[in-house]
């Protein structure tokens, strides 16, 4: 396809909407940093996602969630890897490692999804897609290499390394799960990886910022790790793991472009990182996967509309296009048509 038609596609403005907002709150969340401790800040920021999109879904009167029985537990792990793991191992190696080490390894998060996606998770992938992959992380390493990069020994390097890991796990396991309800998926999320870092900050001596930095906050958190999140699960369930983590990486690239409007200077790393970006970005989007392939019977319930996917009765009238959500079940079916590997696009190769 061309690149026009990517962009067309649900899953990649989505994606890309994901890495705007979790990059452009970057340089903000360090403008709070001048009064808010680094543990006490990835609390508030992941309490203020939970808290507004709760208080999001109040107000629009949002439908109850019910999380299938089988679909409990990988959520139950990324709540845990992702949300008190992955914090817990990145302030522990910021403890006793400089912060220009740190930002590179953390680089490593994209990497250690995708790896999990094709290896552990069997999510299809091609040299094109390995290449787009390969040239989005150049870029973001590029992007946050220092003048001087130091790592003070291999303890904290390993602990900066592991945080990604579980975050790369945490970013597999929320896949499982991508059809349930994006608002909800990260309120929750935001809520436990809120209140434990809030608690392990306290715990260990951090005290509360003033109330304009406290409420400042929650609404840069709300934005960049709530809506974010919540784009970055639509993401998933339209794109699949890895390429979503791939476009997740410009993130670096939108603060810097974001750090640029409020005096930060155009520099040659910034330009190049941009241009490995694009290349990396355009691989992607002018992906064209088809092939003759067989969906399995299965039965499971989101938000839909009646396509060649989801033929199935009602026992009552649905206007053609309409979106509508119920438990409903898919029929054996063989077919060729280009495809991304979404949520109903997970078979062998």
């Amino acid at each position: 396809m061309n690149w026009k038609e990517g962009l067309r596609h649900t899953g990649v403005p989505a994606a890309l909407g994901a890495a705007l907002l979790f990059g452009g709150g970057t340089p903000l969340a360090k403008l709070l940093l001048h009064t808010v401790s680094p543990w006490l800040l990835a609390g508030l920021l992941y309490l203020g996602s939970g808290i507004g999109l709760t208080l999001y879904r109040i107000l629009s009167r949002a439908e109850g969630v019910r999380l299938l029985r089988h679909e409990a537990p990988w959520f139950a792990g990324a709540i845990l890897s992702g949300g008190i793991v992955g914090p817990v191992l990145l302030m522990l190696g910021l403890t006793s490692m400089p912060a220009s080490g740190a930002s590179l390894l953390l680089n490593a998060e994209g990497v250690f999804t995708a790896l999990l996606a094709w290896f552990a998770f069997k999510e299809n992938f091609d040299r094109r897609i390995a290449a787009g992959m390969l040239a989005i992380v150049a870029g973001a390493m590029i992007l946050s290499w220092p003048g001087e990069a130091r790592f003070a020994g291999l303890w904290p390097a390993l602990a900066v390394l592991g945080a990604c890991f579980a975050w790369g796990i945490d970013n597999n396991l929320t896949r499982k799960v991508s059809l349930t309800d994006a608002t909800w998926i990260a309120s929750v999320k935001g809520l436990v990886a809120g209140s434990v870092n809030l608690l392990l900050a306290i715990l260990l001596g951090a005290s509360l910022p003033p109330l304009a930095n406290l409420a400042g906050a929650m609404v840069v958190g709300f934005l960049a790790y709530g809506v974010s999140l919540a784009l970055f699960v639509v993401a998933l369930r339209h794109l699949g793991t890895a390429r979503t983590g791939a476009y997740f990486s410009v993130a670096p690239f939108f603060g810097a472009i974001l750090a640029l409007t409020m005096g930060e200077p155009i520099t040659l790393p910034l330009l190049i990182a941009g241009g490995l970006m694009a290349i990396g970005i355009w691989l992607h989007l002018t992906e064209r996967h088809e092939h003759e392939h067989t969906h399995e019977a299965m039965e499971h319930e989101h938000e839909h509309v009646h396509d060649e996917h989801h033929q199935h009765e009602h026992g009552y009238p649905v206007e053609p296009g309409t979106k509508h959500s119920h438990r409903h079940r898919h029929d054996v079916l063989t077919h060729t048509h280009a495809h991304f590997p979404d949520a109903h696009h997970r078979h062998k190769h």
